[in-house]
């Protein structure tokens, strides 16, 4: 396993981050596997090497950080970096239950440092802006949970770049703990944050972790076997994720994923391991967020790391990308 340092922040990281998406309860995702299936990955990830991991609250309504948590119990609390999101609503009575006001942060991290069976969390990340909350508040709450013990180091999820600009400023303006990672929605499907959010964490010193890496399985195989999969049924029949396949097909998407299938076969490895090298070989990216449901994949993205694409073969790969609409975010 290689290993770097997120960001400008002295916290080393394996390259590969295990999403924690897939793990939790298959009432919530049809996909999703629960604490029996979980279990094996998760432990195979730590035999590989893998110290980071990242999960949010709202993944299968808290049973992903319930499952993390129990598996890293077996296991020495020096050797894994956590990261868990706030954000998103958690269940459906509390109106304080979601969002980045300092009362839905503070509840909401307790109930996550709980669900883990942790005193601390190693990254806490924002999940997404909230409009409805000055970002001074968020950044207060944010850094008194630093001061407490609770978190150890801040970082963000997929935003516009003036909103993530705004934050890092008003950290320094008054003196709070800043943003040091950034959690966006990148791919070779899926370059919009080439145009300004990689350019700003670049000048920032902002680790990059991109969720999504193969673009929600669409570049692990043929275009036309993608939406067999039960996965792309089930973003073909979501209103909201049947745009995002939109997105990765449209303006070269199918092209470049004929290309990412033409240069797996000349190497004699998977699309994946092609679509993961291109990431890989990314300056501004730290660790791409791996999400999986068979060990066997989870292998397959740890050898990535041995791929080596010459210039040109990027190149290659790049060359059919349009310019899409926004997904990810709003």
């Amino acid at each position: 396993m290689e290993y770097t340092t997120l960001g400008e922040t002295g916290l080393k990281v394996s390259r590969i981050c295990l999403g924690c998406m897939s793990f939790g309860s298959s009432d919530w995702r049809e996909w999703v596997l629960e604490e029996e299936e979980s279990r094996p990955i998760i432990e195979r990830a730590i035999d590989l090497g893998i110290n980071f991991f990242d999960t949010a609250n709202m993944y299968s309504q808290g049973e992903s950080e319930r499952i993390l948590g129990n598996v890293l119990a077996d296991y020495d609390r020096d050797w894994p970096v956590v990261a868990t999101k706030v954000y998103h609503r958690m269940g459906e009575d509390n109106p304080n239950a979601r969002g980045l006001s300092r009362k839905a942060i503070e509840q909401e991290l307790e109930n996550s440092l709980d669900r883990l069976g942790m005193d601390t969390v190693d990254l806490y990340q924002i999940h997404r802006w909230d409009d409805e909350t000055p970002i001074e508040e968020t950044l207060r709450a944010l850094d008194d949970a630093v001061r407490r013990g609770q978190v150890r180091y801040i970082g963000a999820s997929s935003m516009w770049a003036h909103q993530f600009a705004e934050a890092l400023y008003t950290s320094e303006r008054i003196g709070l703990d800043r943003f040091v990672s950034m959690q966006n929605h990148y791919n070779l499907a899926y370059r919009e944050e080439e145009r300004e959010m990689l350019p700003l964490c670049e000048k920032e010193g902002i680790g990059v972790m991109p969720w999504s890496p193969l673009a929600r399985g669409y570049l692990t195989r043929p275009h036309e076997e993608f939406l067999e999969t039960v996965r792309g049924e089930f973003m073909d029949e979501d209103e909201s994720m049947s745009s995002r396949v939109a997105a990765y097909r449209s303006n070269g998407g199918d092209e470049v994923n004929e290309r990412v299938e033409e240069l797996a076969v000349e190497k004699g490895v998977t699309m994946a391991q092609i679509a993961l090298a291109w990431l890989l070989h990314r300056d501004e990216v730290d660790a791409p967020i791996v999400g999986t449901t068979s060990v066997e994949h989870l292998e397959d993205a740890v050898e990535a790391l041995e791929i080596d694409l010459s210039d040109s073969e990027l190149e290659y790969l790049e060359e059919p990308y349009g310019p899409v609409e926004i997904e990810g975010h709003e």
